[in-house]
């Protein structure tokens, strides 16, 4: 029996081992010791502080174990936002941009400090008296979900700081990236285990840091790269200070960051890495540079949307040659038309390619694009694969140019395109179903109505059935619910060309051909085909038949009938699809010809659609061999939870209905504003121009979005309907208690660090006592509360545009509130 003295220091040897060997699998990439060796030393571990919980510290090795299970993610917003980077492609733009920062500077004497630009994803955390408090994806910049739970299983990433002079609060920022071996070791088992594989590292990582149950993410063996310090209580000027203090205190930085005296050295850092950097444990894709002196950072400021300070340089991408086979057009969510090549198979940056983006008509243009041509493909900043050329000298004699279509693919609407813009687009928002889901999508978003049960899958299930077309229709579902039962659910086995054309996927079609061969056997041996042409698929599939040893002389013949049914059909090709007509002529075919299951099968997007209009008297062998053609069902669960969802969404607050609504322009800010300013829709529909434009923060743009939206009278009808359904369509009182009225009309602003106010606490207070807080330096200001440290390109700007400051005490005496000593 061990005694409290000998677990004490039993759990402190097995903590510094533990510890000991995650700084050498996650610091150093390498190993002393088998998993299923660590394994144990932590399972002691966790045994130990069990019996012995007085010996159990907040940031022992056991507590990356998880456990939590997160249903919801809240959001929360960044102190300050996290900023997208600007991208340059060659040494000449980097130049380029090495002379702006001068001019910017007026002088040359600045550094870089440059880093390897790691595609992960990024993450914020946040540290109190050296704790960790909580952890926010980037999200959109300014808001992200905080999936603090799930961090904290990550081993590398401290629970607590320890030191002398640790700030009372700070932030760190950092990609979290799973390594590509372990990565690896996840597709091993899942192939093993006969589960699809993962895509790739960073969407692995992604879906990882959002998952449930943090006792997975912990299993994932994540791991994070920090390139950032922020706080208002730092004694560092500069990034390089900034980057050897969080190593010091613990945070893994990458030890590929180097300091460079001039735009000379930086190019030279990019030379060294462009090859050294496929040997690191993690994918990248380019180099970001920063100035190094933040004085000098603060002095040259940001554009709109990024830092004037800082760049990424992107690798250039590798190019291969592949042939074009089809174009088919997407119609995105505001209704633009996107054509995309589909090509044969290959290899390109460590992925297998057969689609490409096209960009719009004038790109098909540029590139005189002709049916059957040879062209060149690159991946974008080694992520999006695009056409960038095309070799004449392959082109088959007689090959037609491409022509762009002129009709919706989803609707049939004749497209438009206005004068001076590249894309063309459907202007039939109301019934192009590609647009509906759009709105609908925005609609039932976390951030509006919240209708979390609702995900993309099942609207466009719902709105290719024509249960929804506006999001009033959401509210009647639970009247019709019985309906709902079985309705197939399209997801990623389909693909559609532009004259309305469906194909299937060939995972779905051969499990639907053939008899006795399991869904898992057919997605492996398809996982394996994903560079071969598809009559040489089509050829391996036989042979994979006979090993199979499962009724093989019916299956064989079977696909012997597809191969000939194809060349005859007439219809066009498409790499890893089959056309739903041909595959369900071959289910049903003594009930139905190929001709009228192709007239059946245009235009709609489901097995389930087709079906449903040829109204056939189906036996139970062929209603069986069409449900293992189908994707997943409306189930009884789902749509309890689906109209569970809805109904809960009617006490969502008025703000939030009306950013729901989708008015061109109004974002989540401009609604709370409008909804604070006008109290009712009736107040807000029926406001003049002069009314709209007394609002602060709206201009003619928005004036002209908002009586656009309420002069339809569809939008109206719409509206009327949801306010029948209970949502909330005016403020409900429950606002902020008045503390007084000595602020009455004044915009207000405050910069640096406050001694008696947080920064929520200030606006609230601003807010409370009449004021309006403004987050930026404008000429609208009646004054700028004076903080410690404010920023000098603040003050200036305040300086330049006559805007009065005054110091915290000055505010406090003006508000009649004492200071407590």
């Amino acid at each position: 029996m061990i005694t409290p003295i000998e677990a004490q220091a039993r759990i402190a040897d097995l903590s510094k081992q533990i510890n000991y060997h995650n700084f050498l699998y996650y610091q150093e990439d390498r190993t002393e010791i088998s998993d299923f060796e660590f394994d144990k030393l932590l399972e002691e571990l966790i045994q130990l502080e069990r019996q012995f919980p007085e010996y159990l510290e907040p940031d022992s090795p056991s507590q990356r174990v998880g456990g939590a299970i997160t249903k919801e993610f809240e959001t929360a917003e960044h102190q300050s936002r996290m900023l997208s980077l600007g991208n340059t492609y060659s040494e000449e733009e980097l130049l380029a941009f090495d002379e702006r920062v001068a001019k910017g500077l007026e002088h040359r004497n600045y550094e870089y400090f440059c880093e390897l630009k790691f595609d992960g994803v990024a993450i914020s955390l946040v540290y109190e008296n050296g704790k960790l408090i909580g952890a926010v994806t980037r999200g959109d910049g300014t808001r992200g979900d905080v999936v603090t739970e799930n961090i904290k299983t990550i081993r590398n990433i401290p629970l607590r700081i320890h030191g002398e002079n640790i700030p009372e609060k700070f932030e760190v920022r950092g990609e979290i990236f799973l390594p590509l071996r372990e990565f690896n070791k996840i597709n091993q088992e899942r192939e093993e285990n006969g589960d699809t594989l993962l895509a790739n590292p960073r969407n692995a990582a992604s879906g990882t840091v959002k998952m449930q149950d943090s006792s997975i993410v912990a299993k994932r063996r994540l791991n994070c790269y920090f390139y950032q310090l922020i706080g208002s209580e730092l004694s560092v000027n500069s990034h390089d200070e900034a980057i050897h203090l969080i190593e010091k205190w613990g945070f893994n930085v990458s030890p590929t960051y180097a300091k460079c005296e001039s735009i000379r050295e930086v190019l030279s850092y990019i030379e060294d890495w462009k090859e050294k950097r496929f040997d690191l444990p993690l994918e990248t894709d380019g180099v970001v540079l920063k100035i190094n002196n933040y004085d000098q950072r603060e002095e040259l400021g940001f554009t709109a949307k990024i830092p004037k300070w800082a760049i990424a340089y992107k690798y250039k991408a590798e190019s291969v040659e592949s042939q074009l086979l089809s174009i088919t057009y997407q119609v995105g969510r505001t209704g633009a038309i996107t054509p995309v090549a589909n090509l044969s198979p290959v290899h390109l940056a460590g992925t297998t390619v057969k689609r490409a983006s096209l960009h719009n008509a004038n790109e098909i243009e540029r590139l005189e694009l002709h049916e059957g041509d040879t062209v060149f493909v690159e991946k974008g900043g080694e992520i999006i694969p695009k056409i960038t050329a095309v070799s004449t000298t392959k082109r088959k004699v007689g090959a037609k140019p491409i022509q762009y279509i002129d009709h919706c693919p989803e609707c049939s609407t004749p497209l438009e395109r206005n004068e001076g813009e590249a894309k063309h687009f459907c202007p039939n928002a109301a019934n192009c179903p590609p647009q509906i889901l759009g709105r609908i999508e925005h609609f039932v978003h976390k951030r509006a109505m919240d209708i979390d049960s609702m995900g993309t899958e099942r609207i466009r299930t719902l709105i290719d059935q024509r249960y929804i077309e506006n999001p009033a229709d959401i509210y009647d579902l639970e009247e019709i619910q019985d309906q709902l039962l079985g309705l197939e659910m399209s997801q990623d086995q389909y693909q559609k060309t532009d004259d309305g054309i469906l194909y299937i996927s060939l995972t779905k079609s051969f499990f639907a051909l053939t008899e006795g061969i399991s869904l898992t056997a057919i997605q492996k041996f398809c996982e394996g085909q994903m560079e071969i042409p598809l009559e040489k698929i089509l050829e391996n599939f036989k042979s994979f038949i006979r090993t199979s040893n499962k009724k093989v002389a019916q299956n064989i013949a079977t696909i012997a009938k597809l191969e000939k049914v194809l060349q005859s059909s007439g219809i066009p090709k498409l790499e890893d699809y089959l056309p739903v007509s041909v595959v369900l002529y071959l289910l049903v075919g003594n009930q139905a010809n190929l001709e009228e299951l192709k007239a059946a099968a245009q235009h709609e997007g489901t097995v389930h659609g087709i079906m449903l209009k040829m109204k056939l008297n189906l036996t139970g062998e062929q209603e069986e061999r069409i449900k293992k053609l189908k994707a997943n069902t409306f189930q009884e669960g789902v749509i309890s939870n689906m109209i569970e969802g809805i109904n809960a969404s009617k006490s969502q607050s008025f703000e939030k209905v009306i950013f729901a609504l989708g008015i061109r322009n109004i974002g989540e800010n401009t609604a709370q504003i409008l909804a604070k300013h006008f109290k009712t829709i009736d107040a807000l529909s029926n406001a003049c121009s002069e009314d709209l434009l007394a609002v602060n923060g709206v201009g003619e743009t928005l004036v002209n979005s908002i009586q656009d939206y309420f002069s339809e009278k569809a939008n109206l009808v719409m509206i009327q309907r949801l306010r029948e359904k209970g949502l909330n369509f005016k403020v409900t009182e429950t606002e902020k208690e008045l503390l007084g009225n000595s602020l009455q009309g004044m915009k207000i602003l405050a910069s640096g660090k406050l001694n008696h106010f947080k920064r929520d606490e200030i606006i609230d207070f601003i807010e409370a006592n009449g004021g309006q807080y403004l987050k930026a330096v404008s000429k609208g200001l009646d004054f700028i509360i004076e903080g410690e440290d404010m920023g000098p390109s603040k003050k200036e700007k305040a300086q330049k545009l006559g805007i009065k400051m005054i110091s915290e005490e000055e505010f406090l005496s003006m508000v009649g509130k004492t200071i407590e000593t």
